[in-house]
């Protein structure tokens, strides 16, 4: 009898609890097309007049619903709120658009999902809100199919207390395009500054002059106006540091009679995910001079100054990558590639260099040729971005597990004779084929880091085409290799050291580990993006590996599972109550997530903002969390309640946090700013820092 109460109790909790999980909500209206509810964001209705709800739609793919304003078809939601009760009125608000082309026709709507705001004013907060809405909506994919949705939604009176929904409600709310109230008012770091028309005998354009406090990266213009015009495609112009821009929108309808002179307009600009609205009364005034004499030349206008500076810097860059930590992990493989030369033949240390240094520059090539599909494709390119894909830290695991089980003496790999070094009498890892794959190792280990000129090379290089594009990573890899190279035409430089001997069996024993580290910190970063599920199978392909290529799979098998049992105990996961939360402690007490929106308004309101874009798989970011923010000093700072510390998490892909580093023309981590009254537009700190930079820029932002 006990039991059954005990389930009964349950059973009754349950239905009190998904009771309460739904009152806030009204039931989903399903479609083939298109599903549609009202949420609230509080459970009661609080004391307050004014309740936030949503209209929550979420659409099947490739199907879409319209903006206020839809553009060339269509028509936006629309509400009655008939046989409501204790409703007063409710005004809708528009989240930020996207923009579509279809068959020449320009629309504006959402996909996926979208919730619209709703203020609703009630009439007393003392009697239940009995809300009854009929929504009118088209969506449309290939064909159009209009809609209705009948929804109903109760609030009683009580504690305004905030509802499963509040977040979802405020995430799209913050998508809402603020209110310009004045010429010289800023939102979100943006400024609609000036409007006019002009005309000639062939054509009326209507001008907008815009602004923001930070470089823009894809500023665009919704016009609103007069239902009698049509305001064909927007063109742009940008001041050379990317802070104004001129949208020109050549205008079709009645102007001969004078009539759009003095009609109201309503103007959006959006940058990414920033946006500001404001409206103006057209009037007759010139373009002004900043769209003539300042805007940005084409890219292949600026000369050929600018492309043999940034070749000189990656040249530098690529030089530098050689003391960064990225590359220190194959030191072993350099290293033994300098000693076993010592007291042999000149014309084999200099082919053998030859071959590491075309390993380094072939894989460079490689990188760029991959870039540059990737970005005539329109997918996201940054540098060391392809850490963010699991195939390529299994990829990168295996090959660095072989290599350090050669150096550990369990294997020797046989390489094809064509692959093999002319006049050896062996082609093992050692030959030229050795070489060049050691080369090409340290060219993909060496992409996680961003080393000083390295980050402006590589920004200005994915800003433009394919031509600069292999032009400047083929600096990259020249400035890599040229260590190699030194060697290569200096051999006596590893001749002369002392003959290799048993010694060096040791040594390449100790050399093994650091690869074996480095397979380690790569199986870390698999297990943040994938779980230690994929870890495992990682450690079983290992072994497959050592069976197929008949190297002895016993002692591979022994190692590999040595190596996978090490992560799993090393893994943060397993450490909940330690490792884990002592770092969620830290990421929740200092670091806030990565807003862009927000970084405008703090400087408004007299507050630092320290942006930190890092990533798990980038080791200089690391070194700078280890030393630099973990210094005492800053972490004294930024836990101050003066600075709002911001910490954008790169590990995986990320096309805000892509926009972001575009926006600086930067394609790389790590990348830091500080942002202050004194810096509204940013401080940029260089890649590799100090913890008195980090000082001196918090100093200079308070100015």
């Amino acid at each position: 009898m006990n039991q059954i109460l005990k389930v009964f109790s349950l059973l009754i909790l349950s239905a009190l609890w998904g009771t309460e999980v739904h009152a806030a909500a009204s039931e989903w209206s399903k479609t083939d097309y298109a599903t549609v509810r009202l949420i609230s964001a509080t459970k009661n209705l609080g004391n307050e007049k004014f309740i936030p709800l949503g209209l929550h739609f979420k659409l099947q793919p490739g199907w879409k619903v319209y903006w206020r304003s839809p553009g060339d078809a269509g028509y936006p939601p629309r509400l009655k709120w008939d046989g409501s009760e204790n409703f007063k009125s409710a005004t809708m608000k528009w989240p930020q658009p996207k923009q579509f082309s279809i068959l020449g026709l320009e629309t504006l709507g959402y996909k996926e999902e979208v919730v619209f705001p709703l203020n609703m004013e009630i009439n007393s907060a003392s009697t239940p809100a009995h809300l009854k809405l009929a929504v009118d909506f088209l969506t449309c994919s290939d064909i159009c199919v209009p809609l209705q949705a009948d929804l109903t939604l109760t609030l009683d009176p009580g504690k305004g207390v905030p509802s499963e929904h509040m977040q979802l409600v405020s995430r799209f709310a913050s998508q809402v395009p603020g209110v310009q109230q004045a010429n010289n008012d800023w939102i979100q770091g943006l400024s609609l500054s000036a409007v006019g028309l002009t005309s000639d005998s062939k054509q009326t354009t209507l001008w907008v002059q815009g602004k923001s406090k930070t470089a823009l990266t894809k500023p665009d213009l919704y016009v609103e106006g007069p239902v009698d015009y049509i305001f064909k495609a927007v063109k742009t112009g940008t001041t050379s540091d990317a802070k104004e821009v001129l949208f020109q929108v050549p205008v079709d309808g009645k102007y001969a009679e004078g009539k759009i002179i003095g009609e109201p307009i309503t103007l959006t600009m959006v940058d990414k995910t920033r946006s500001v609205e404001k409206s103006f009364t057209l009037k007759v005034q010139p373009i002004p001079q900043m769209s003539v004499s300042t805007l940005n030349p084409s890219s292949s206008s600026k000369g050929s100054g600018g492309i043999w500076l940034m070749l000189g810097f990656a040249l530098i860059g690529g030089l530098i990558l050689n003391l960064m930590p990225c590359v220190l992990p194959v030191l072993s493989i350099k290293l033994l590639g300098v000693i076993k030369h010592g007291g042999g033949d000149v014309g084999h240390v200099r082919l053998s260099f030859l071959a590491s240094a075309a390993g380094i520059i072939t894989s460079f090539l490689g990188l760029a040729a991959v870039l540059i599909f990737l970005k005539s494709a329109g997918i996201t390119i940054g540098w060391g971005i392809q850490f963010q894909q699991s195939w390529f830290l299994i990829a990168m695991v295996m090959m660095i597990s072989i290599f350090a089980f050669n150096l550990w003496g369990l294997f020797e790999i046989s390489l094809p004779s064509w692959a093999g070094q002319a006049g050896e009498r062996s082609s093992r890892v050692e030959g030229l084929s050795g070489h060049f794959l050691s080369g090409a190792l340290a060219t993909l280990l060496a992409t996680p880091c961003s080393a000083p000129f390295l980050g402006t090379a590589v920004g200005f290089a994915f800003s433009k085409g394919a031509i600069e594009i292999g032009a400047i990573f083929l600096a990259l890899g020249i400035g890599l290799a040229l260590p190699y190279l030194l060697v290569a035409a200096r051999p006596t430089l590893a001749t002369r050291l002392p003959k290799p001997g048993p010694w060096m069996v040791t040594l390449r024993k100790i050399l093994g580990f650091a690869l074996a580290a480095t397979a380690i910190w790569l199986l870390s970063v698999l297990e943040v993006q994938t779980g230690m599920t994929t870890v495992l199978v990682i450690g079983g392909l290992m072994i497959l590996a050592g069976i197929v290529l008949k190297v002895g799979s016993k002692p591979i098998a022994w190692t590999s599972v040595a190596l996978i049992a090490l992560v799993a105990f090393l893994s943060p996961s397993q450490f909940p109550a330690s490792k884990a939360e002592a770092e969620q402690v830290m990421d929740d007490g200092v670091w806030a997530p990565f807003d862009q929106s927000k970084i405008p308004t703090l400087i408004d309101g007299g507050k630092l903002v320290i942006v930190d874009v890092t990533a798990d798989w980038c080791i200089t970011c690391q070194v700078n969390k280890k030393f630099v923010f973990g210094d005492s000093t800053v972490m004294a700072q930024l836990a101050s309640d003066s600075i709002v510390a911001m910490k954008a998490d790169w590990t995986k892909p990320n096309e805000t946090i892509a926009d972001y580093l575009s926006s600086y023309n930067r394609y790389g981590i790590p990348f830091n700013v500080v942002y202050g009254p004194g810096a509204p537009e940013g401080i940029v700190l260089p890649e590799v820092m100090t913890p008195d930079m980090v000082m001196a820029a918090i100093k200079k932002a308070k100015e």
